[in-house]
């Protein structure tokens, strides 16, 4: 077995955890405390668009959490409003309102910050393509391991 390979499932996950507590750490020192890490994830996530759920969960990790749980929460705390799809009567469209822009303008800042303090860990924008490219490679390797129908050995190799 590939320690490497391990090595980096493992980072993948820890860094993900470390990045929730990062968040978290910036909610704390803002004085916001009717959301979660999670949740202001999701709003982040929203942007300036309108959404479904679908689609916002394909955009982001919300590692042990329901989607529509906290989503919910955020249209209660009036982060989040939301109306019925013309498209699907069964589904939703959400949107950030104001307080939720602000909380998204709090989290962009922050990365801004991260962003610019990166440089001096020696982390330019050619070390993240590359770490980028491969974890994009990574993602559509795994991608064709729970693909239920498999994956034919040629486009498997055009993973790599």
């Amino acid at each position: 077995m590939n320690q490497d390979y391990l090595d980096t499932i493992a980072a993948v996950e820890r860094l993900h955890r470390r990045c929730l507590e990062v968040i978290k750490t910036e909610l704390d020192r803002s004085g916001v405390r009717d959301i979660n890490n999670i949740q202001s994830l999701i709003l982040f996530n929203i942007g300036e668009e309108e959404l479904t759920v679908g689609e916002l969960t394909l955009r982001g990790c919300y590692h042990g959490s329901n989607v529509s749980y906290n989503l919910k929460k955020l249209v209660d705390f009036g982060y989040v409003s939301h109306r019925r799809s013309s498209h699907d009567r069964r589904s939703y469209r959400v949107k950030l309102t104001e307080k939720g822009i602000k909380i998204r303008g709090l989290l962009q800042e922050m990365f801004a910050r991260h962003a610019d303090a990166l440089g001096g860990f020696n982390m330019d924008a050619d070390v993240f393509s590359k770490t980028n490219d491969v974890l994009l490679r990574l993602d559509r390797f795994w991608a064709s391991q729970s693909d239920a129908y498999g994956m034919s050995d040629k486009a498997l190799s055009r993973v790599a």
